[in-house]
């Protein structure tokens, strides 16, 4: 039986290309997922990169063999694909390696509404049936083949964004937007156009190759060309993309990176405006700040586990407004309960405009405590390292332990979180405190038990 494994992760498919998947695979896929969602069409965009077409045209073939037709968008970004699967009510299956290097790509599936498909949520079935259909040949054709027909997204993707954050009335901004050659080359000109914004663009040009940097603003490497350009044309702001345009990342403008965390308390305040007294999801890694803003802005907190497919569960138990990751992905009801980073910086953006102060102070209120940052530490035992940890610290009495998430440890002025990684032999260390001097005395004291 063929072993995807490899490619087949916790949340979407993603693999190098031709080596660990191709064409012939993405047929496949494309024929169980049909089989496992059930319904009468599916819509499918793609990035930038070299592969996409290919695999589309592919993954169109399996639909189409099972009777149900297929609505192509086109080139889109993460979020654009959502937004057509939420406006048309349609599963949806978007190809893209996301940050990754050129020679990866991907596919990130979901439910009509732009639900989430994850291991639990159909991933596993439709890698069983792929396994098995490559084995012994896919089921004979549908009576009827589905037909392929073509939609252009854009134009409404960019005005449903900006009905829902009103940037129309914003004082004159400059803001750089570095968009890695990725997707964010194509929707940040229609998003943002005959808006009161002159937009400096960085790398727009389409190129699944990355030539300038890496398409990951998570790197710091990768936004040095975006800080650069703030601090020389003397912006008001900076944007970074990813490659698939669902993460936004932002500089202030000093060219100084804005936490993700201080983006979420920001944009969850303009959310609970909206929409009074709502719900606000956080991971168990965001600052103190965030809850602390939202029960200051009458709203109520829930703190949950890392990775979009509980924030989304959650969202969608407790009917919450908003949601936001360190990773900077961020989540709103409004869009389906999708993640998008472009509508957080128009959030972003309309809260600049809005006052006549720099980002640097408007942000300041929300970015209250001293952080340290992931720190990743490889190790031999990921379990072993971690039951040390909790060890040295499960005999006090001044602290409190918590398990939502790996290991949380909560001290009267600090906390951190140790996480294993799900792919890769590490653990994940962030701590946070009231006090520069606290986050360094306890980083180094967690540390040096992960590493002994």
């Amino acid at each position: 039986m063929t072993d995807l494994s490899q490619i087949v992760k916790a949340y979407d498919v993603r693999g190098v290309v031709p080596d660990q998947w191709g064409e012939p695979l993405a047929e496949l896929f494309g024929s169980a997922f049909t089989e496992v969602v059930g319904a009468r069409a599916i819509v499918i965009g793609h990035d930038m990169r070299p592969s996409s077409p290919g695999l589309v045209e592919a993954f169109s073939r399996g639909v189409t063999s099972r009777g149900v037709d297929v609505v192509l968008i086109g080139l889109c970004s993460t979020d654009q694909l959502y937004y057509a699967s939420g406006s048309m009510d349609l599963p949806g299956a978007m190809f893209t390696a996301s940050h990754n290097p050129a020679r990866y790509n991907g596919i990130k599936l979901c439910r009509a509404g732009a639900a989430p498909v994850g291991q639990d949520s159909g991933l596993a079935e439709i890698r069983r049936l792929v396994e098995e259909w490559s084995e012994r040949g896919a089921p004979g054709p549908a009576p009827r083949r589905g037909t392929v027909s073509q939609r252009d997204t854009l134009p409404d993707y960019a005005a449903y964004l900006r009905s829902l954050v009103d940037l129309s009335t914003s004082r004159p901004l400059k803001v750089v937007v570095d968009a890695g050659n990725g997707m964010g080359g194509h929707t940040v000109p229609t998003v943002l156009e005959d808006l009161p914004l002159e937009v400096v663009p960085l790398y727009f040009e389409l190129d699944g190759d990355f030539p300038n940097h890496e398409a990951n603003p998570i790197d710091p490497k990768n936004i040095e060309d975006l800080q650069e350009a703030v601090r020389q044309t003397g912006a008001d702001i900076g944007l970074a993309f990813d490659g698939d345009a669902d993460r936004c990342f932002v500089v202030d403008e000093r060219g100084a990176p804005v936490s993700p965390s201080a983006i979420t308390a920001l944009v969850a305040a303009r959310e609970l405006a909206k929409h009074p007294g709502g719900t606000v999801i956080h991971n168990c890694i965001t600052s103190w700040s965030v809850p602390e803003v939202v029960r200051e802005n009458g709203g109520t907190p829930v703190r949950t586990r890392v990775g979009h497919s509980f924030i989304k569960a959650e969202m969608a138990r407790t009917g919450a407004v908003f949601g936001g990751e360190h990773s900077a992905h961020y989540y709103f009801r409004d869009f389906w309960r999708a993640d998008t980073g472009m509508l957080a910086a128009m959030h972003v953006l309309a809260a600049l405009g809005e006052q006549s102060g720099p980002l640097s102070g408007l942000v300041g209120q929300y970015d209250r405590y001293a952080s340290s940052g992931e720190i990743n530490s490889t190790v031999a035992d990921q379990a072993e390292r971690s039951a040390a940890v909790r060890a040295a610290y499960a005999g006090r009495d001044d602290v409190e332990l918590d398990d939502l998430d790996g290991l949380t440890v909560v001290g009267a002025d600090w906390w951190f979180n140790l996480r294993p990684s799900n792919t890769e032999p590490l653990l994940r260390l962030n701590v946070e405190a009231r006090r520069p001097e606290t986050v360094a005395a306890v980083r180094d004291e967690v540390l040096a038990i992960v590493r002994a």
